[in-house]
């Protein structure tokens, strides 16, 4: 069912003009120029092949990176100039999260509270909630340091909600995660759009953004070349009938070679 979009709130997540380059003598961006606009309550797979540039924007957007030049904006505020005021809004999953292996899930959660001033009641309340829904309660006293890679993911998807953010990014966040663990995290990102947040979602793994996605944005060489629901990405491609993969593959293909 398709997220409840508020066209009266600004956009979760504007971007314009966005660029960086690594080595500007090359003459070559990682982002060059990216436009993009998602809204409140939207899930977004942003999708690229290694190197198109899709992680570079997003660490730009939780603040990890300086952009060279361009606009971000978060719910309305100018990440550039009011960085502290956006990141209070925002979450940032990476691919490979990064956990304090001598903490508990409990603690770890209730350590990330205390970096966003949660007070302790509410902190707690959030903590347990998320715990129980990712399947994590009987392991909330159990150090993560043996934790396999999936319910490390899971404790960092609760660390990244545990503020209750209006806009979660998320890299590739289902890598390496069993059938039952990747179905939970994915129920949990479908609920968040639910209640008005944007998700935006880099993945290899196709199937999930053709499943769960409002809208697809393809990008290559940090250039934004098609977007638009999967019938609209068809529309665009040479086979109108074709699965995810196959518009993918063709349309970065053209892409790359215009």
């Amino acid at each position: 069912m398709p997220a409840p979009f508020d066209d009266s709130a600004p956009d979760a997540l504007r971007l314009r003009a966005l660029r960086k380059s690594f080595d500007k003598g090359a003459g070559k961006c990682a982002v060059d120029g990216l436009d993009l606009a998602i809204r409140p309550g939207e899930f977004y797979a942003l999708l690229g092949a290694n190197g198109a540039g899709k992680t570079t924007t997003l660490r730009m957007v939780a603040g990890l990176l300086q952009p060279d030049d361009g606009e971000i904006s978060i719910c309305g505020v100018d990440a550039r100039k009011n960085p502290l005021v956006a990141k209070a809004v925002t979450a940032w999953l990476p691919d490979e999260p990064l956990l304090y292996d001598k903490l508990a899930p409990l603690e770890y959660l209730e350590f990330v509270a205390g970096l966003w001033g949660l007070d302790n009641a509410e902190a707690a309340a959030r903590a347990e909630d998320l715990l129980r829904r990712l399947g994590l309660w009987e392991q909330r006293n159990q150090r993560c340091e043996g934790f396999s890679r999936g319910m490390r993911q899971k404790v960092a998807l609760a660390g990244a909600l545990i503020h209750a953010p209006r806009l979660l990014m998320l890299d590739e966040p289902l890598t390496g995660l069993d059938a039952g663990a990747a179905r939970l995290v994915k129920d949990m990102l479908t609920e968040q759009t639910r209640q008005g947040v944007a998700v935006v979602l880099t993945t290899h793994i196709l199937e999930v953004a053709e499943k769960l996605a409002d809208r697809i944005g393809i990008i290559a060489h940090g250039r934004l070349i098609a977007e638009g629901d999967l019938a609209g990405l068809r529309a665009l491609s040479a086979a109108a009938s074709a699965s995810l993969e196959d518009v993918f593959l063709d349309l970065t293909a053209r892409g790359v070679a215009a």
